[in-house]
């Protein structure tokens, strides 16, 4: 059965004219419902986890400035959405949907989070719309379970996972990979262990032929006994804040490819959404479902 992390917070209340979408968190179960692709029961409602499972990421000075709210107003400007005790449980809630789904994932093959991808998120700060790094703590909640060797991380969000290089830069038992926009943020990028920089308006055929080319030899190479993937759906080239020009259809043959891969090398997989800001939400809101809607075909 393919399980789904949502809770009602996931949609965070922001000042009128603010550029995320949060009502896509809404619109999406909602859609997947509505058609049949996923029933109540493909649903589980994250909690807050212990905080030894985010302090595996993040350091304590960071993370209770969080907590706390007591985090410096530069550094608060950096994440981009106001500051509040509910955000924070927010992104809490959201990090344990993806440490949940990431035991699903072993028991099913796949498991997915509405929410997550919060890859901007370092060990000691977060900044675009990220707090807390839901596939980091993920992956650290299955090394301590014993239940991994070696994690890939798959970020194809149009934006470098910047946070996440940064909290691998020095672990071999996590390797990065991420596909984006060469000249989008972040600006100053960081090194994962593989970065392909794309061209502005890159389209379907020479982005799926190197996703193609590069994720079978990766897959071939590290040997991993679980896949972090990052869906995100700002590669369309109606997104407002990415600079490629694929479809949607080829944004589904994307995650097609990604899906059916770790379906026939038989390597679990957990999906968080990441970004997606096109002006129409029903892009949005299409875009991301295809995700699920393929996890279903491919995998049950």
């Amino acid at each position: 059965m393919l399980k789904i992390a949502y809770h009602p917070i996931y949609k965070h209340p922001l000042p009128e004219g603010h550029r995320f979408p949060m009502e896509k968190y809404e619109l999406l179960p909602q859609q997947l419902l509505y058609e049949g692709t996923c029933h109540s029961s493909n649903f589980f409602e994250p909690e807050k986890p212990n905080d030894k499972h985010i302090l595996a990421v993040h350091t304590p000075e960071y993370y209770y400035d969080l907590v706390n709210i007591t985090l410096d107003q530069r550094a608060a400007r950096k994440i981009g959405f106001p500051l509040s005790e509910v955000l924070v449980e927010r992104e809490v809630i959201i990090a344990d949907g993806s440490l949940k789904a990431s035991e699903y994932a072993f028991k099913y093959g796949v498991a997915m989070n509405i929410a997550g991808g919060t890859h901007h998120a370092y060990t000691n700060r977060g900044e675009a719309f990220c707090l807390l790094n839901d596939q980091a703590i993920g992956s650290r909640y299955l090394q301590s379970k014993g239940l991994v060797k070696k994690i890939l991380i798959v970020d194809l969000d149009v934006h470098q996972g910047n946070g996440t290089a940064e909290i691998f830069q020095n672990d071999d038992s996590v390797f990065t990979f991420s596909m984006h926009g060469k000249s989008n943020y972040p600006f100053k990028k960081e090194q994962s262990d593989l970065d392909i920089a794309l061209d502005n308006d890159t389209d379907d055929s020479t982005y799926l032929d190197i996703l193609k080319q590069t994720l079978p030899k990766l897959i071939e190479d590290q040997e991993p006994d679980f896949i972090y993937y990052l869906s995100g759906v700002d590669v369309i080239a109606s997104d407002k804040l990415g600079k490629l020009g694929m479809s949607i259809e080829g944004c589904k043959e994307r995650d097609r490819f990604v899906l059916q891969s770790c379906k026939d090398l038989n390597i679990p997989v957990m999906c968080s959404m990441g970004g997606g800001y096109s002006p129409d939400i029903k892009t949005i809101v299409e875009a991301h479902a295809n995700t699920f809607r393929l996890a279903q075909d491919i995998f049950f």
